[in-house]
């Protein structure tokens, strides 16, 4: 197969745990517990019996995922319309004749040349397709409700893989479910756009939004089953791996009136496409006007799996980072990391097998979610997101902001997520200049006290542009360490409002504090004596002794005693890692609660893609991922801890660490925001809930 990602080589390298195998049941399992026995068809595939040490956190699942306080039927569960399901297309196509002469109705092919270039191979693939790109056909399966409708119209299309191995199948779990909750989903072919050819995401995007022109045909056609089937106000795109991507394009395309990289090619689409959904995408591949595709006030869901081992960075933060929202719309965007999960398992027909045949022999299966539970999680998410976003329906609004209120549904492994709403108002995103001491919004002013690392840096993927630089996450973030002393006050880091501040944004018990954590590996040494600091050394210095690797700043260098933590004792070495977050007042009122009550705080998750460990070490910097956690604290629950705490003149947020002696975080974007009471409430009790 293939590779579908469009960052170049990716490397990685850390500290994981090894753990021994066992035999249950004729099939090999981790021994330590809260490890999900692996599925038998990726162990049917091992070369040996314990060929690799599995390289695995301990999974957390059984207390992170023991509440569930939405209530009702998951969303993964079928609906209650009868499904059918067809095919349109060409009617000629000589490779798939569920598009030809199975085909319940036929459409017109549309002109692509402009956006696809096939070079030496576009004579090899029109003897093989019978078309090139002047030709390119208009294919589709069906899966829909029947009912009179309308209905909410879903297409989902498929990344790069074997050309000849057809992708468009392998989205039937997702068009079976959504159907039977009376939505309209299309897997779309790109089969032709498979294989070698590289930068043609553009067209995966425009072909999407060539297939709803073909669906106003439907629609508009007394004769066509479709006709008045569509609520044109409620649309939704999704897309895997390249499809991911192109996904962007595509909404972004259908805002404009000239393709940007050559005006001959007008558009004329205007769709009201409200929700988009990227499922381990790329990013990059293609660039419009070579800049990265923005996106403003739509909804945006996407997920990515650790164990991916074809696109084997979190890609779509990067597209993450750049939704964008003006105010004017209710939307939300959402990402998830799914510990264990690999690239193909989305897909029910590509599998575990990321690298196509040699995948046994290359990439370590043993560690792998199980498919079925890979699905699932895509069933919950999928579904909950579209009934939200299409449908307005706020039942499974919580999971977004706290996967932990619907832990019963989800499959047993760890999470990371993101979540921001379109009210969202940052007070710090640290990187509006250089200045360690201001934010985002005027008259905000950021200090650390007592810290032995501060700094501000671009946050990065995994993913390596060149040996030297890592694949920027396109957002900045604050380098905060700490290693306490049993006679000093805990470090802390402060964010000072300006005096009105608080007012003037309507500061209330309905709003929410926003940041995300990303716990790094490294312990920091104490920060210098008091008496040790000169006059022209500022009070709070990041650790001089032991800065962080510029080409990866989620890997320090070694301390001067060659440990890669920067320690000379083993201060917390066992310490599970928290943090306390304090809101004051301008009267001085105070209220503090755990960062941990809001999620799980968790450091890197370790990560093992290839089986022979030596090409693991020459070939990746780390064995993880920076992928923070997403936490959204509701500020009505410092009231509760002290009534007297007045959120309308909110002067100071602390990031406390007094709950673990030594650690390092890296927080970005800092701010406030108001989603309003359907994502609030259920919720969670911070009082028990801490993992």
């Amino acid at each position: 197969m293939p590779s579908c990602h469009g960052t170049g080589p990716v490397e990685f390298a850390a500290r994981s745990r090894r753990f021994p195998c066992t035999r249950v049941h004729g099939m090999l399992t981790p021994s330590r517990r809260g490890i999900i026995p692996v599925a038998a068809s990726a162990l049917a595939l091992l070369l040996s019996a314990c060929g690799t040490s599995l390289h695995l956190v301990e999974s957390d699942h059984a207390t992170v995922l023991a509440r569930q306080v939405v209530e009702g039927p998951s969303p993964s569960t079928p609906g209650s319309w009868e499904v059918g399901y067809l095919t349109y297309g060409s009617g000629t196509d000589r490779r798939r004749p569920e598009y030809a002469d199975s085909a319940a109705f036929t459409t017109s092919s549309v002109d692509a040349s402009k956006l696809v270039n096939l070079g030496g191979e576009a004579a090899s693939r029109k003897r093989y397709w019978g078309f090139g790109p002047d030709a390119f056909p208009r294919n589709g399966r069906v899966w829909y409700p029947v009912g009179e409708g309308p209905f909410p119209l879903v297409l989902i299309v498929h990344g790069n893989h074997n050309p000849r191995d057809f992708s468009d199948p392998g989205y039937a779990y997702l068009g079976e479910l959504l159907a039977s909750r009376g939505f309209i989903l299309v897997s779309v072919d790109m089969n032709f756009l498979n294989g070698s050819i590289r930068g043609e995401n553009d067209a995966r995007g425009w072909m999407l939004l060539q297939h709803l022109k073909a669906w106003e045909d439907f629609d508009a056609d007394e004769a066509n089953p479709f006709h008045e089937k569509v609520d044109w106000e409620r649309i939704a795109l999704m897309g895997h791996s390249r499809g991911g991507e192109a996904v962007a394009h595509a909404a972004a395309f259908n805002r404009l009136a000239f393709y940007p990289d050559d005006a001959t090619l007008a558009f004329d689409f205007g769709f009201t496409i409200r929700s988009l959904v990227a499922i381990a995408p790329v990013d990059g591949q293609y660039e419009p006007s070579s800049r990265p595709v923005p996106l403003e006030d739509v909804n945006y869901l996407v997920f990515h799996g650790s164990h991916d081992g074809d696109v084997t960075s979190f890609a779509g933060l990067r597209q993450y980072a750049r939704v964008g929202f003006s105010g004017s719309v209710p939307a939300f965007k959402s990402a998830v990391y799914v510990y264990r999960a690999n690239h193909g398992q989305w897909n029910e027909g590509w599998g575990a097998l990321d690298r196509g045949p040699r995948s046994p022999r290359l990439l370590a299966l043993d560690g792998l979610l199980p498919m079925e539970d890979q699905l699932e999680f895509a069933r919950v998410y999928v579904t909950a997101f579209l009934e939200a976003t299409l449908r307005g329906d706020a039942t499974y609004l919580p999971l977004f902001r706290d996967h932990r209120t619907v832990g019963g549904w989800l499959p047993p492994t760890m999470y990371k997520t993101h979540f921001q709403h379109a009210s969202f108002r940052p007070l710090a995103d640290f990187g509006e200049d250089i200045d360690l001491t201001t934010g985002t919004e005027a008259g905000v002013t950021l200090m650390g006290e007592g810290l032995s690392t501060w700094r501000e840096g671009e946050m990065v993927l995994r993913s390596r542009v060149t040996q030297q630089r890592q694949v920027s996450q396109q957002r900045q973030g604050v380098w905060l360490g700490w290693h306490r002393t049993d006679d000093a006050e805990a470090p802390r880091y402060r964010i000072t409002l300006p005096d009105h501040l608080a007012a003037a944004w309507g500061v209330e018990a309905g709003a929410t504090l926003e940041l995300e954590v990303a716990p790094t590996e490294r312990r920091p040494p104490p920060p210098p004596a008091p008496d040790s600091v000169g006059a022209d050394t500022p009070a709070n210095p990041a650790n001089p002794a032991n800065p962080a690797n510029p080409a990866n700043p989620a890997e320090p260098r070694p301390g001067p005693e060659g440990d890669a933590a920067g320690t000379d004792d083993a201060a917390g070495e066992d310490e599970p890692m928290d943090l306390s977050v304090e809101l004051i007042d301008a009267a001085g009122a105070r209220a503090s609660l755990p960062l941990g009550a809001f999620g799980p705080l968790r450091p890197p998750l370790d990560i093992r893609v290839l089986r022979r460990s030596d090409l693991e070490a020459s070939r990746f910097p780390t064995l993880y991922e920076v992928v923070g956690h997403g936490f959204s604290l509701p500020l009505d629950e410092f009231v509760r801890v002290n009534p007297a705490l007045d959120l309308a003149r909110l002067r100071e947020i602390h990031l406390v660490f007094d709950l673990a002696r030594v650690g390092e975080v890296i927080v970005s974007g800092v701010g406030l925001a108001w989603p309003g009471e359907a994502f609030l409430s259920p919720r969670l009790d911070p009082s028990v809930t801490t993992p």
